[in-house]
């Protein structure tokens, strides 16, 4: 049986792995789990999957959920970042699920890593902001990293064989689908009255405020963009984006003989999160069979980097690295969290990036200090700007 870790478990990628493990559960065992604050969801967890321990980040809320819990359960409850990283190195721990969102989520992925666990890895920030510092340590300890998003799961599982074989110079390009978001055919002149409520709005997907923001300003694509390069060890200018609105193709690999190879299904992040639950293996799901019938319709277009500002500084930032890539994701990040507490439009989020990208001198980032505090100036800067 296997032994798992969900970081980020009231969360939208939490609870479609909680959901797929009680649909299993001869197969998988819920040891730890954790999450920011949401211990109501958290004790709804505890009493129906029993884990030995929980971390809540938020010390006051893990003080009232241990209050909560009932004392026959023998739940461990921990708090902080400390608490975090306590749980992806439990040694009876097999798989973590990354699925925490934000910056906060580098730590425990790097102790976790150490640990030599299986990462299922649901977080795009980690990559972005320390893609050469994650590769290196995952290569020192042979630790498996295995992406969750639908874009790169999708890429993962094209490309099995070819990693088998680690042969990935035949490899042309990777493509990389995008649903173009809730915006994709509003008029550029229109976009300076998008409400809170309208970029909160995803046509396929159910997710975090955050992670929906992303996707309707299309940066989670150029975050995806970057994640890619790491992930899969590819040039920078062989990774196109096209978008695909019914998300039926969720992502393609093309290669040296023009042959292309595509992921497809519903748009549902239940394949993906079992894929990395089960892999190498392939677990029966509960979904439906696919109808082509039904969906017989695939459009594809060239994504607007005019329209789609964020897209466009998220691959000038991959073209100049070094920095450039982690003090864009921070400040993206600080500059949603403004937009969704009404302090600036949904413009602004782009148009601040640029401006505070362009004041940004890139530099070499050779350990963990060195991101933290290209972090801490990106962020200090966004709250300001």
């Amino acid at each position: 049986m296997k032994k798992i870790a969900i970081l980020g478990s009231t969360g939208s990628i939490g609870t479609s792995t909680l959901k797929i493990i009680k649909q299993n559960q001869k197969i998988y065992d819920v040891v730890a789990i954790a999450a920011n604050s949401n211990i109501d969801e958290l004790e709804k967890q505890a009493n129906i999957f029993k884990p030995k321990i929980i971390a809540v980040f938020n010390e006051k809320k893990a003080n009232d959920l241990k209050k909560r819990l009932s004392s026959h359960l023998k739940i461990k409850v921990i708090s902080s970042l400390d608490g975090l990283i306590e749980i992806v190195t439990l040694d009876e721990i097999d798989f973590v699920m990354m699925a925490i969102q934000g910056s906060i989520a580098l730590k425990p992925t790097i102790e976790a890593i150490k640990a030599k666990k299986v990462i299922g890895l649901a977080n795009k920030e980690v990559l972005v902001a320390a893609g050469d510092l994650i590769n290196k340590l995952k290569k020192e300890h042979r630790a498996c990293i295995i992406p969750v998003d639908s874009e790169h799961s999708a890429i993962f599982q094209c490309l099995k064989n070819e990693n088998e074989n680690e042969n990935l110079k035949n490899i042309k390009r990777l493509i990389l689908t995008a649903s173009g978001g809730p915006f994709l055919n509003v008029e550029e002149k229109k976009l300076k009255n998008i409400s809170l409520k309208d970029a909160l709005t995803h046509p396929n997907f159910s997710m975090g405020a955050k992670i929906t923001v992303d996707s309707s300003t299309m940066m989670n694509k150029g975050l995806e963009i970057i994640e890619a390069y790491h992930l899969f060890d590819v040039k920078k200018e062989d990774i196109d984006v096209i978008v695909h609105p019914e998300q039926i193709i969720h992502s393609m690999v093309e290669f040296q003989d023009s042959s292309i190879l595509a992921q497809m299904s519903e748009p549902t992040m239940d394949i993906p999160i079992s894929y990395a639950l089960s892999y190498p293996k392939r677990e029966k799901s509960m979904i439906q069979k696919f109808d082509f019938i039904k969906n017989n319709k695939f459009t594809f277009y060239e994504p607007d980097l005019n329209k789609f500002l964020c897209l466009k500084l998220a691959k000038e930032s991959l073209k100049i690295s070094k920095s450039m890539p982690c003090f864009m994701n921070m400040a993206n990040e600080v500059l949603v969290k403004r937009f969704l507490k009404n302090e600036i439009s949904w413009l602004d989020i782009s148009k601040k990036l640029e401006k505070l990208m362009s004041f940004h001198s890139p530099k070499n980032m050779l350990d963990l200090k060195d991101i933290l505090d290209v972090e801490e100036e990106a962020s200090k800067k966004a709250i300001t700007t």
